[in-house]
């Protein structure tokens, strides 16, 4: 197995290439479509059809948005979380996702990227949904693990023979050190999930905003010490907001 790693839209694109066959660890975003198909098509100089599996970590744009387009296009499977019901869902979920893709719009023009159209379903009909341990389809050396908190449905992906794991949101690199993503919907559960990797003690750690990291035991309890107690959310904070003009209205 070989992971390339591909300078995505604003988040890294980790690719598992196999002699038969191919593994996206993470449903990127819709801009990255195009890239996505030129790596295959022209640098790896494999057909479309060799994409066998997709796994979407979480429904934010970043990390969903490429899976349908994908699917329609090579014909793979995807994988998510198992779990009840659409994080989108209802009034609340669609005006979540429409702020998402705001603040994904607001992430690029921070990196300088061009206006690229992000839009995607809110909703997903996965081919596989996956529990905490399950081995991914097709793919018996990667490991799912439930890493809650960032979202209801977050995924982490173990690679058992090099003891690798990607994270995807679950930590994020700054100029400042590595600190707790936001939002973080459940507090306690990033916690758990954050000590779960801790325990792993992997060779190393991918990131989707960060790259390939390690982190000491001592970094880790850094993280933990910086993760909220509360529910730390835009749409909390978005929410809060309007009952407050509505009052004092």
């Amino acid at each position: 197995m070989k992971l390339h790693k591909l300078d995505g839209y604003i988040q890294t694109i980790y690719l598992a290439e196999y002699a038969d066959k191919l593994l996206l660890l993470d449903g990127c975003s819709r801009a990255d479509v195009s890239l996505i198909k030129h790596f295959i098509c022209n640098t790896l100089q494999r057909p479309l059809a060799d994409l066998r599996l997709i796994v979407v970590t979480h429904m934010h744009p970043d990390h969903a948005g490429a899976a349908n387009k994908l699917r329609k296009i090579t014909g793979c499977k995807i994988a998510c979380a198992n779990v009840t019901g659409q994080w989108y869902s209802g009034f609340d979920g669609k005006l979540m996702h429409l702020t998402d893709l705001l603040l994904t719009r607001w992430v690029a023009n921070k990196k300088k990227q061009k206006q690229r159209w992000l839009w995607y379903s809110s909703t997903l009909t996965a081919d596989y949904q996956l529990n905490d341990g399950d081995s991914l389809p097709g793919f018996d050396d990667w490991q799912a693990l439930a890493t809650q908190g960032h979202t209801d449905r977050d995924l982490s992906l173990h690679h058992l023979l090099s003891n690798k794991v990607y994270v995807a949101d679950l930590i994020v690199t700054t100029r400042r050190g590595f600190i707790p993503p936001f939002p973080v919907f459940y507090p306690q559960r990033y916690r758990d999930s954050l000590m779960k990797i801790a325990k792993l003690n992997a060779v190393s750690i991918y990131l989707a905003h960060g790259g390939e990291v390690t982190l000491s035991q001592q970094e880790f309890e850094q993280v933990l010490a910086k993760a909220p107690i509360k529910p730390m959310t835009h749409w909390r904070s978005v929410k809060a907001k309007l009952k407050q003009v509505l009052n004092f209205q």
